[in-house]
Parts: structure tokens; C-alpha cells; sequence
């Protein structure tokens, strides 16, 4: 019940997030109104924009939550160390993804609670307005991604963008440079993990094919001979407890 608990919050926080992260201006939904020639005055948006507008948010939500948080990293690290053990497909893509996410979910705990707390449920009770929220929401998320950005991603992008202003605080920084130089910086760091995880398996491997080579079996593939090593390796160092270990304690 917990753990759904969390996926309630998490979708929640991610409608929230894309509205954030797609009206940068945060500007009221009551002012789009349409204007009609007939009568002379001003109507509300048509009621079938105003739904299709509601799915598309709900389906970029999930996608937009996975790519500002610590997902990126922790899924390009343990498919780096399913292809550096060579097991093929073990564990499976689900098992893979469904570990990241659920990792995902208990380091951004602390960020999904403040949002629920402060702009989520006050929200929900009318208390504050919908501007007011996504602003509330878009603080902690700003937060995390500015502790695990790297500088030199957000010049390239400010760079990029045309921008060559240097911004004097954070919130001199638009979402829209943000999210991708944060992604950036999680691609480069799970890269440098990801060659760490591969050095000793690259060992085991060299050192296999070095004694079927003085054997004289060039026929049978080094893999077959390594792969249960490398197994056994990774088994024996408790592999997985320091993967995930060290994974959840890079955010902190």
C-alpha cells in the first residue's frame, strides 16, 4: 500500500512538473479565451481542447518525471552492468526498469513530500491558486536538479540557446536550459560509472582468452569460459549491494 502510495504522488507531482516545466511564464489557465466574431465578446476555450490538453499533459507526464529525476542515471548504470557481465538479457528489460524506478521513487521521496505538501495538497484543498502551485512544485525540483548539474552543461546549453548572458541566481536559469543540461550531466556520470563496472569484468575476460590462447582453444569463445567468473565475481562482492549502494548514495 506504501509503495502505491508513492506512484499516486509520483504521477501527481508529474502533471504538476509538465505544466511547470511547459508554461515557463506560469500563466493563468482563465486567461485563454477565444475570441468570437458573432457576438462581440469573449468565451472560454471549447471544452474538447480543454480535454485533449488534459491527455497529452498525462501522457508526457511520466516521460517528463523519468527525465528530471535520478532515473536516467540509475538505468544507464545497470544496463551497462547486464552488457559488461554479458548475460544477454538477464535480468530482463522489465526487471531492469522496474528496479530503476522504484530506486527512482526513494531518492526523490524527500522532493515528491515537500511538493505534496506544499503545493499538491494546498492545491487540492483550494487554498492556492493553480499558478501559485506549479510555481511551489517547480522549487524542489529545481533544487534537486541544480545539486546533480554540472556548470559546464548549463553554459552549453545558455550557449546554445543564443543566450550569452550569465545569469546572476538560479531562478535567472529557465527550466527549458535546465532539464536538458541536467540530463547531460546524468548521461556523463553514468558513463563514468558504467567504465568502472566494466573494468574487472574486462580483466576476467582478457585473462580467459589469454589461457584458452596457451591452451590452444582458439575455437571455443572466451564468453562461455568467462561468463560464469564473471558470475561468481559479481556474487561473491555482493555486486548488486554495491551497485544500488553506491547509485542512491551519489544523490546525496
Amino acid at each position: 500500500m506504501k509503495g502505491a502510495h508513492w506512484v499516486r504522488i509520483g504521477l501527481a507531482v508529474a502533471a504538476i512538473w509538465l505544466c511547470a516545466a511547459g508554461n515557463a511564464a506560469a500563466q493563468e489557465p482563465a486567461a485563454l479565451t477565444l475570441q468570437m466574431d458573432g457576438g462581440g465578446g469573449t468565451g472560454q476555450i471549447s471544452t474538447v481542447i480543454q480535454i485533449m490538453v488534459l491527455l497529452t499533459v498525462l501522457s508526457m507526464a511520466p516521460a517528463i518525471l523519468l527525465m528530471t529525476t535520478s532515473f536516467i542515471r540509475i538505468v544507464v548504470v545497470l544496463s551497462f552492468l547486464r552488457q559488461a557481465m554479458g548475460t544477454q538479457q538477464m535480468p530482463p528489460n522489465q526487471i531492469i526498469i522496474g528496479l530503476a524506478m522504484f530506486l527512482t521513487l526513494f531518492i526523490m521521496a524527500p522532493v515528491f513530500t515537500q511538493i505534496n505538501e506544499e503545493a499538491l495538497q494546498p492545491y487540492l484543498q483550494e487554498e492556492i491558486e493553480g499558478r501559485r502551485a506549479l510555481e511551489t512544485a517547480a522549487i524542489p525540483m529545481r533544487e534537486f536538479m541544480f545539486g546533480q548539474v554540472r556548470e559546464a552543461d548549463l553554459v552549453l546549453m545558455r550557449q546554445i540557446s543564443g543566450n550569452e548572458q550569465v545569469p546572476e541566481t538560479r531562478e535567472d536559469i529557465s527550466i527549458i536550459t535546465l532539464i536538458p543540461a541536467f540530463m547531460l550531466s546524468e548521461l556523463k556520470r553514468a558513463f563514468q560509472i558504467g567504465f568502472m563496472i566494466f573494468v574487472p569484468f574486462l580483466v576476467i575476460d582478457m585473462i580467459t582468452a589469454s589461457v584458452l590462447m596457451t591452451m590452444g582453444m582458439l575455437m571455443l569463445p572466451p564468453i562461455i569460459i568467462s561468463l560464469p567468473f564473471k558470475v561468481l565475481l559479481f556474487v561473491l562482492v555482493d555486486g548488486w549491494n554495491l551497485v544500488v549502494g553506491s547509485l542512491v548514495q551519489g544523490f546525496y
